[in-house]
């Protein structure tokens, strides 16, 4: 087995790393977008040998410069390659004597020499931000932004002699969000994608296939660079035209106006498609109208009398304000200092000493940014002080908020006293008088703590499948909002207060959810009601009770997580404890389907967060409601910001960003098999993410005739109808016994003429209707085929006449093992029923085995020694005798095969969520 191992490896390697043609390349650039070019180039097994970059600023090296260094490659630091046009001979020397077959140029802001771009056997390479021939010139994402273009994207291209005119080599393209910045775009596309191209186009160089396409001049634009003289905004035009401007100037190099006579920069611009909130008006230079001042900023209006909004201002003196703060930033009276704050301020002064090396002594009125600051130690003065004080809730902008030493302390202070926390949750609810009560229901995306719209103002519309009628408007998450709710996670995980939580705590916390949720469970199981379809008494029982058990399993799990010592072999004199550590992972994901929307949701956030994770959760499109309003109870219990984030939408956007972020560590999912499928591979290209897959099933549940008819024929309809169907280890198939086949159906049959198929807020309704219309759909042609294929169709198959998408209680016989509905799992109301033989025990094992899927499975006999024997040799996860759908917060739940791996409820479930360190100590 090792041998034939290493074989297997040994030619994977060969065929992806030794065949390719690997190139001598010097890397001629900057910044961190070419170190992380740099080391990818060389994890290829290119061989780089010679980095030229720019000179140390302030005794810095460039962040290429300092990698290279690291690794021993010889590093060239010239600050510039020509003089009067002329290229400088020995810098022309020094780079020839590295002996390059191919310049790679990922981030140059150098003026390269022709002699120099020409010099290697394969040319140079360059990558530009924007989709040559459009935009070319140093601000090409600037100008995208600002000309409103619905593509972004980047090209790498051969140099020559013109200014972006080389041949194209590779381009590589994404669509541009309604409020994306240059800081979007570039974390999301242009760095990551950037990084994969230029590495790829190096390597179609080597192999020799890499093309070179001239450069059409149709649409060629070529716009100057954008510099703070002229970002002026011109706010004598449409609204969507400022916003451009604005965000494609953030944040350098600054779109800037005119207020009460003095320049202020803008930040932050969202279109406004909602109402305008009440504010204070407030003049400003050249606009149409008077801006407004509310509460959650600055609003603009454009001539065409549409509306944008901007979150911060910037003044001429550094200092940054809460655009909403506009009229309050100079009232805030300061605090006194204690004793014990006096002393900490002392310290942060220090740190201030050791960033500011160049200022004799920092007084109160040092100004941070006056004195020689860069955005770089901002970064390095809120992560010092965060280290001196533990716990303290700190953010880069609360700098740039407050420049001065002494405003920097008194923002510390109050902070430090939790007089700055956030303010109480606000809530925007969409309000339904329904089943006796007004049921409040949020309906924003969930991020860092509050309710919002969607970045890009989306919404959607979510359907009551009882009469096809609308619910409410839901936000329609953007993969800016992924990004900002994977942020939030990490901060709360890195930084906030539950990561340095005692367990215990945790713990207690968890129980105050559960608690709120019973307190609110009528209200919940109202909302899962109209929004899933579920019959209300089965929502309350099942799907809100068992959250609320499963809350308060895991809560008590908190502080019970335990390593163990392991004896290992002593090195003489020496002696060794060993011991593992059972540590959170970070940011989880978490993607739930919806046939169970707030149980699905409960089975893995408690055990996530149990374990001392952050998440972000993705319902599924169609019933986001009630995790939305577990959002809100959550911030009522207590859970710290950033912990909990909820975004409703597309599980194509939302759900791929999640299985693509290099800060998310694990994700669990629950849906079907192709899905988990395409998330699998994208968590394994991406970070090589943890994952746990509970998917699709075809459940066999074996029925002898041995059996206790009554119990069968109640347990077998609930194995198939139970939740209309919508269950994921509902019986998707029946095997019974040949001598009591036909009484069994002749009794199922009878037992359904009995049930109640109507309104799911009616407590005598047996039989509420499917989730959405597209599965209505599919059941519906998924009955046709299996009449097309010979089955008999005995009962249903049928569309309920009545408004809503009802489908009948359905039951076939005859199936045989090669059909489509024998193989193909439903997810609806539909039995599917096939005979085995008397006495036949292994031939109805080998057809119960012959599938996929292995989720779950029943048998019901009086026989214990037959039950034994079949449970032993069934494939499933979970295998019930004589029962069904049992299962239990304490119990691991989770399949084989094609339906997943990985275990929700029970301890099984913390594993997923954790991982282990070892430790080993000479003593």
């Amino acid at each position: 087995m090792l041998w034939t191992a290493s074989q297997v490896l040994r030619k994977f390697s060969t065929s992806s790393q030794c065949y390719q043609n690997k190139l001598k390349l010097a890397i001629i650039g900057q910044s961190l977008f070419g170190q992380e070019v740099y080391s990818n180039l060389r994890k290829q097994g290119h061989k780089v040998v010679g980095v030229f970059t720019v000179p140390d600023k302030d005794g810095k090296a460039d962040p290429l410069a300092v990698a290279a260094e690291k690794d021993g490659t010889p590093v060239f630091k010239f600050p510039r390659w020509r003089v009067k046009g002329k290229p400088i001979p020995e810098v022309v020397e020094a780079y020839k004597a590295v002996g390059a077959e191919l310049n790679v140029m990922p981030f140059c802001s150098q003026f390269i020499p022709m002699n120099i771009i020409d010099q290697p056997k394969h040319g140079s390479i360059i990558y530009h931000p924007s989709i040559l021939p459009l935009h070319r010139g140093a601000s090409a994402i600037n100008w995208t932004l600002i000309h409103g273009d619905k593509k972004a994207g980047f090209t790498v291209f051969w140099a020559d002699d013109g200014l972006d005119t080389g041949p194209i080599l590779l381009q590589r393209d994404c669509d541009v969000e309604p409020n994306d910045t240059v800081d979007t775009l570039y974390n999301r596309f242009l760095f990551p994608e950037g990084i994969k191209a230029m590495v790829e186009s190096v390597q179609l160089i080597a192999d020799g296939k890499a093309p070179k396409v001239p450069q059409t001049e149709e649409g060629a634009s070529y716009e100057g660079i954008q510099k703070k003289s002229n970002a002026k905004v011109n706010l004598a035009q449409p609204a969507e035209a400022i916003h451009n401007w604005i965000r494609g100037h953030d944040k350098v190099p600054g779109a800037w106006t005119v207020i009460d006579g003095q320049p202020v920069t803008l930040y932050g611009s969202s279109m406004l498609a909602r109402s305008v909130p009440a504010g204070q008006p407030l003049d400003i230079e050249g606009a149409s109208q008077p801006g407004i001042v509310t509460k959650n900023g600055l609003v603009l209006y454009g001539t065409d009398g549409k509306a944008l909004m901007v979150k911060n201002l910037q003044f001429e003196d550094g200092k940054m304000i809460p655009a909403s703060k506009y009229f309050s930033s100079g009232e805030s009276s300061s605090v006194e200092l204690t004793d014990d704050e006096k002393k900490m301020a002392e310290e942060i002064r220090n740190i201030w000493k050791g960033i500011l090396s160049n200022v004799p002594a920092v007084e109160d009125t040092t100004d941070f940014f006056k004195s020689g600051a860069a955005s770089m130690d901002v970064v390095r003065l809120v992560e010092e002080v965060k280290q001196k004080c533990a716990g303290i809730q700190l953010q880069n902008e609360d700098v740039y908020m407050a420049t001065t030493f002494q405003d920097f302390i008194q923002m510390f202070v109050r902070k430090l006293r939790g007089e700055d926390q956030e303010e109480e949750l606000v809530v925007d609810y969409t309000k339904k008088e329904v089943n006796n009560m007004t049921v409040k229901m949020p309906h924003q995306c969930f991020i860092n703590g509050k309710f919002e719209d969607a970045e890009n103002g989306k919404t959607y519309n979510t359907i009551n499948p009882t009469d096809g009628s609308v619910i409410c408007k839901v936000s329609y998450a953007s993969v800016g909002d992924v990004d900002r709710a994977v942020a939030a996670a990490k901060e709360a995980y890195d930084n906030g207060p539950w990561g340095k939580m005692n367990p215990r705590d945790r713990g207690s916390l968890l129980y105050k959810i559960a608690d709120l949720m019973e307190e609110h469970q009528e209200e919940l199981a109202t909302i899962e009601s109209i929004d899933s379809g579920a019959v209300y008494t089965l929502a309350l029982k099942t799907h809100v009770g068992m959250s609320i058990q499963t809350f308060r399993y895991f809560a008590g799990w908190c502080d019970k997580i335990q390593g163990k010592t392991i004896p290992i072999n002593q090195a003489r004199p020496n002696r060794n404890l060993t011991f593992t550590k059972k540590e959170p992972l970070g940011v989880c994901a978490i993607v739930i389907p919806w046939n169970y929307p707030l149980m699905m949701l409960a089975w893995k956030s408690a055990a996530c967060l149990a374990a001392g994770n952050t998440l972000v959760l993705k319902p599924a499109q169609v019933t986001p409601l009630t995790a939305l309003k577990f959002a809100e109870l959550s911030v009522k219990a207590g859970i710290p910001k950033g912990v909990i984030n909820i975004l409703p939408g597309s599980g194509g956007m939302v759900g791929q960003r999640l299985s693509d972020h290099p800060d998310i560590r694990k994700l669990g999912f629950t849906g079907s098999t192709p899905i988990g499928k395409q998330i699998m591979k994208s968590c394994a290209l991406s970070n090589l993410k943890k994952v746990s897959l509970e998917l699709g099933g075809k459940s066999p549940l074996i029925i002898f005739s041995d059996c206790d008819m009554d119990k069968a024929v109640r347990m077998g309809m609930s194995s198939v109808f139970f939740n209309k169907g919508e269950n994921c280890i509902a019986a998707g198939r029946l095997f019974v016994e040949e001598s009591i086949h036909d009484e069994f159906i002749s009794r199922v049959v009878e037992e359904i003429k009995k049930m109640k198929i109507g309104d799911p807020l009616d407590r005598s309704t047996d039989h509420g209707p499917q989730n959405h219309r597209a599965h209505l759909d599919k059941l519906l042609e998924y009955c046709e085929v299996g009449v097309k294929e010979g089955a008999t169709l005995v009962y249903g198959g049928n569309q309920v006449d009545r408004p809503g998408f009802f489908m009948e209680p359905t039951v076939f016989t005859d199936v045989e093992d090669h059909m489509f509905i024998a193989k193909e799992e439903s997810f609806g109301p539909v039995m599917v029923v096939s005979k085995f033989k008397d006495g036949d025990v292994d031939g109805v094992l080998q057809r119960a085995n012959d599938t996929e899927f292995g989720l779950a499975s029943g048998v019901f006999t009086r026989d214990i020694n037959k039950a034994m024997y079949v449970s032993e040799r069934l494939e499933a996860g979970t295998v019930f005798v004589n029962t069904y759908n049992k299962t239990d917060v304490a119990s691991p739940f989770g399949g084989f095969k094609q339906s997943g791996f990985g275990k929700d409820l029970g301890e099984d479930a913390l594993m997923e969520y954790l991982k282990t360190k070892a430790v080993t100590v000479e003593y």
